[in-house]
């Protein structure tokens, strides 16, 4: 049965910070798109803390937003607080992390969606996915409806046959409150998908007029807030909630410790595996007996809520072990619970079975974002939701598949990771994964992807002449410095404030600028400096990305040249059926892992585990290269 007439370009099946992201993209391209979703008060939930942003993860915050996608501003128009962390350290690793209204921030964001063009929305279950051969042609909801497609993207979050666990207790569902989605795996296992089980969980909430902060450490915002977004939706924030800061102690765990023999974790009951990066209470003094004592984030959960998220206590123990341990935790002896910390168990197919624009190996015009990936965290379901939208998009209108480089975008590292090494465990992005993160900093995203987005019709014009009119500034001011002379007698009283050894001669600013102990704003009592500044309306961003070429742009330079010499590997096409057991001098497990994979260039291929640099010159030969 079907009461829609209408065939969609695009249908996203899930409302989570994937689906969002990829509705948003397939109609901003232009695509016919409809949302599909268990519960539409629930759009782009924060079903975790209350936080976007943070180490790597605010860098693919800002190319989301650099691209034309939705989080950006919908974390800036809620945020509670900014942060910009590791300032101490060199550019590549600053991270903008914002504390948002959980509340808001999903309002927010059906209020955005809800003001999207060719975007429809519908309140039911996918319970069944539509095949025609090799392709899918729509879907089938709990209601009994048959909706037709020219593409899907599941964006199913944690909701794929989700098992809740609390202490001895299990029960079905995707998160709290909330029904599991059955179906979806069965019929993609049935075609000859390969799934697999991960693991997440959540901490408690509790209700923040029962904390005492006197016993703990105020955790305030940036004095001078910034925001995620590079278009002027708002302004930074004027006021901030502050976080605290507590610890666990030897006492706790040893409570703890008392509900193991009860833990789903630890009895067996849960078999799949969770977050290394971000484990539970539980796994944290199990793996990390040496530690005494552990940190313990107390976050609001908004402007006007009473709910606080205790981050860094995430556990699935027994309720009466988790309210007991927590009532020994500084600032928490008389907490009352909102609800309990659980683990939830869900399916999710390993990424390997995906090509680079998301979309499946084996059934064409399915595409896959998120959690179903086995990734963790908004930030990186977002990224592939909205790379997995615009993808949908340009294969309905014919186009090429839009995809990012290493060397572009840490959303391109996460999803050449996904792609070409797969993951066994949920997978976060971090600095350390990007090996050109020097090119890949948050300052800079805009200019990196926003003329190619603008390119494939996402961007607007907007953000495109923002875009120029900020290049143009950036290189006209560095040019101006290169060229000014300036005299001993204005740059030495600025060199003695700091210590440092004095000049002699006029020489040119550049020269000195370059000096790591002293800040661009520095020189800004020079009066030929501060009058260029003034009359070319040169503000802070502009400023920034002058200061980081000054210092760094020896570093920036070398690490350009390392990506070009290792794109032009990206260059070298392998055919996508290319028969690996003919290259007999290939080692055994190369062409076993590169028959699975399929990679489509040398350079993939040479990214995957247990591809060596021997066999990958055996390709490069028998390539003809």
């Amino acid at each position: 049965m079907s009461l829609f007439t209408t065939t969609y370009d695009v249908i996203v099946i899930g409302g989570g910070h994937a689906g969002s992201e990829a509705a948003a993209g397939s109609a901003n391209m232009g695509a016919k798109t409809l949302l599909i979703t268990m519960n539409l008060q629930n759009i782009a939930q924060m079903s975790c803390n209350p936080a976007m942003g943070g180490i790597a993860k605010g860098q693919i915050v800002r190319e989301i937003d650099a691209l034309g996608g939705y989080s950006g501003i919908v974390t800036d128009k809620t945020a509670i607080q900014f942060k910009m962390l590791n300032k101490s350290k060199g550019p590549a690793m600053w991270s903008p992390r914002a504390q948002s209204d959980r509340m808001q921030f999903a309002e927010t964001w059906r209020t955005m969606l809800e003001q999207t063009e060719n975007l429809d929305f519908f309140q039911d279950s996918v319970n069944g996915l539509i095949f025609d051969g090799d392709t899918i042609i729509g879907v089938k909801t709990a209601l009994g409806l048959e909706i037709k497609a020219k593409t899907v993207i599941v964006t199913a979050g944690t909701f794929l046959n989700g098992l809740i666990h609390i202490g001895e207790k299990t029960f079905g569902g995707g998160r709290a409150g909330e029904g599991a989605s059955t179906g979806i795996t069965e019929d993609l296992v049935e075609k000859g998908f390969e799934s697999g089980r991960m693991k997440t969980g959540t901490p408690p909430r509790v209700d923040g007029r029962s904390l005492d902060y006197s016993k703990m450490t105020e955790q305030p915002g940036d004095d001078n807030p910034e925001k995620f977004s590079y278009l002027p939706t708002t302004k930074p924030l004027q006021k901030q909630r502050s976080c605290y800061l507590t610890y666990t102690s030897q006492e706790v765990h040893d409570l703890l410790k008392e509900g193991f023999d009860r833990s789903p974790m630890f009895n067996g009951r849960i078999k799949s595996t969770g977050p290394r990066y971000c484990p539970s209470i539980e796994d944290k003094i199990n793996r990390f007996a040496e530690k005494d004592r552990h940190q313990i984030f107390v976050e609001p959960e908004g402007w006007n809520t009473v709910e606080i998220y205790v981050n860094g206590f995430s556990t699935s123990l027994p309720e009466d072990i988790q309210d007991k341990a927590i009532r020994s935790i500084a600032g928490f002896e008389n907490v009352k619970f909102f609800r309990y910390g659980y683990a939830i168990e869900y399916d999710y197919f390993p990424p390997t079975q995906l090509t680079h624009s998301l979309e499946t190996k084996l059934i064409k015009n399915l595409f896959f974002a998120g959690q179903i990936n086995g990734t963790t965290g908004y930030e990186e379901a977002a990224a592939q939701g909205l790379m997995a939208g615009i993808n949908a998009a340009l294969k309905v209108q014919n186009r090429s598949p839009f995809i990012l480089k290493r060397s572009e975008a840490y959303i391109g590292v996460l999803i050449d990771d996904l792609i070409t090494k797969g993951t066994e465990e949920p997978y976060r992005m971090f600095t350390s994964r990007a090996e050109y993160r020097t090119l890949l900093r948050q300052d800079n995203a805009d200019l990196r992807l926003t003329p190619l987005s603008f390119e494939i019709g996402l961007a607007s014009k907007e953000r495109m002449d923002r875009v120029i009119e900020k290049k143009e500034k950036t290189e006209n001011l560095i040019d101006f410095i290169k060229n000014l002379s300036v005299k001993k007698e204005e740059v030495n009283p600025i060199l003695e404030a700091k210590n440092l050894a004095t000049v002699n001669q006029s020489l040119k600013l550049f020269k000195i600028a370059a000096r790591p102990q002293l800040d661009f704003n520095d020189f800004r009592v020079i009066d030929k400096l501060e009058n260029y500044i003034q009359e070319n309306n040169i503000d802070n961003e502009i400023i920034e990305q002058v200061e980081i070429y000054l210092k760094y742009s020896g570093y920036i330079e070398k690490e350009k040249s390392n990506a070009d010499k290792l794109n032009r590997l990206e260059n070298v096409p392998i055919p996508y059926n290319f028969d690996y057991s003919k290259v007999k001098s290939l080692s055994f497990e190369a062409r076993e892992k590169l028959s699975k994979i399929k990679p489509v260039t040398i350079s993939q291929a040479g990214r995957i585990s247990g591809v060596s640099p021997s066999d990958v010159s055996v390709l490069l030969v028998y390539m003809g290269r």
